[in-house]
């Protein structure tokens, strides 16, 4: 793929609350947007399933009225946006496909407007409150990276950040920016005794992407407490960042404020780490044939890998 450069850029992470109303939250989108561009942002990113609350919460058929083409009303909204602001757009929309068949999906629009393409959310979690397979089909279209107006820029959605598997596709594909649209945070019951530990590991996993991949990371969140199927609901952490390739976080959100996180972007950055940490250039490709498999059963010489390679 054909990777289009530039030095530097300024990116935005529009951290939200989402209400009730998806005219309301997208209005609100749109003013975290332009604030952005203002500041100087030529890469902006909104969370996922921005125009919503969280409503994976509980299995509920209702939900899947909200659903949209995309293309469709929202992107062409956005889209209008980014050719006025002359930015590049991520917006994660809850997509119907077809009839009976629906995504978590991320578009990407160039800086002319134009939706360079999509992504459909690859990993689908199940867990208490967070009931995302009863709505959303797996992705289908792979691993993505597009080289934008503004840098060459992968994309993945919320629980596709806890796999390394995925954030190594999308950079061997070119992607030296890489964001992950994110709804996540505390069971409130919870969050005295495991609140701490959780966020940890979830910016941990994400910087340790940036670090193993050469790339800059970016996670944008939203705020608040959300409870659209009553109960405790969820309440989400916010602390939307951007890490550079050596895993610093270069520009952090508050746990419980909307705001609009801009910082910088030096690509001589993504060439310097790979070139003085060259782990693409030593990966063992031959050797983790393994990975395509489920799991591995065996330990010591009976279950190693080590001559099998990649078949």
């Amino acid at each position: 793929m054909k990777i289009q450069r530039a030095e530097r850029t300024r990116v935005g992470l529009v951290q939200m609350r989402c209400g009730g109303s998806p005219k309301e939250n997208l209005s609100k989108a749109i003013a975290g947007i332009r604030e952005a561009a203002r500041r100087g942002a030529e890469i902006v990113c909104l969370p996922e399933l921005f125009l919503t609350p969280y409503f994976c919460q509980s299995e509920d058929y209702r939900w899947f009225r909200a659903a949209e083409p995309v293309p469709g009303p929202t992107t062409t909204a956005l889209a209008a946006e980014a050719r006025r602001r002359k930015i590049v757009l991520v917006a994660s929309l809850f997509e119907k496909r077809t009839r009976g068949i629906y995504h978590n999906t991320a578009a990407l629009l160039d800086a002319d407007g134009r939706l360079l393409g999509k992504f459909r959310k690859m990993h689908i979690p199940d867990d208490p409150l967070y009931y995302e397979k009863f709505y959303f089909t797996p992705g289908d279209l792979g691993f993505r990276a597009w080289p934008t107006r503004r840098g060459a820029i992968g994309v993945l959605v919320c629980w596709d950040q806890w796999y390394p598997e995925a954030a190594r596709l999308t950079a061997l594909l070119g992607a030296e920016l890489i964001f992950y649209p994110t709804a996540i945070g505390w069971h409130p019951a919870e969050k005295g005794k495991v609140g701490a530990a959780q966020h940890d590991a979830w910016e941990l996993i994400q910087r340790s992407h940036a670090v193993a991949n050469g790339c800059f990371v970016a996670a944008v969140n939203r705020v608040g407490l959300e409870r659209p199927a009553g109960g405790d609901g969820i309440e989400f952490w916010g602390q939307s960042f951007l890490a550079d390739p050596s895993g610093r976080v270069l520009a952090r959100a508050s746990a419980s404020k909307e705001e609009v996180l801009v910082a910088e972007v030096d690509y001589a950055k993504v060439e310097e780490a790979r070139t003085h940490w060259p782990f693409l250039r030593d990966r063992r490709i031959d050797a983790y044939g393994g990975l395509t498999q489920r799991f591995l059963d065996g330990v010591g010489e009976a279950g190693s890998l080590s001559r099998r390679g990649a078949r």
